[in-house]
């Protein structure tokens, strides 16, 4: 994924990513399937819904939607983190708390460093 930008806000950063080609239901639903295992006290919502889930098995199960959405404590990252993923469009957009000395202080580049690995995954994962 390529960061296109991002701002601060009121103690999280708000960020929008660039998918490489525009994401179908299907691969959304891989991308946050992959994500799921490294995401503690994690919530789903789809069209804003919040939808109860055991596993990241049931994400394979969800009817389709305009957008994705999935959050809690990244166990990669070691801060909140919520994703949302938009059906059929190329965009990310990506909220992580300012809650560590990496986020608390960062520019564009430290910031496309510290996620850019972390969503690449997740991208990739939504093609296999």
């Amino acid at each position: 994924m390529h960061l296109i930008g991002f701002r601060e806000e009121s103690g999280w950063l708000t960020s929008r990513w660039e998918l490489t080609y525009p994401a179908s239901w299907e691969n959304i639903q891989k991308g946050a399937a992959a994500l799921y295992v490294f995401f503690d006290q994690t919530e789903v919502f789809v069209d804003g819904e919040k939808i109860e889930i055991s596993g990241s098995e049931d994400i394979s199960n969800l009817e389709e939607h305009g957008k994705l959405v999935i959050r809690g404590m990244s166990s990669i990252v070691k801060v909140p983190v919520m994703i949302t993923f938009y059906n059929q469009l190329q965009a990310v957009d990506v909220v992580v708390a300012q809650a560590n000395e990496e986020f608390e202080n960062t520019d564009y580049e430290k910031f496309n460093h510290s996620m850019c690995q972390y969503l690449d995954s997740a991208e990739i994962a939504m093609y296999r």
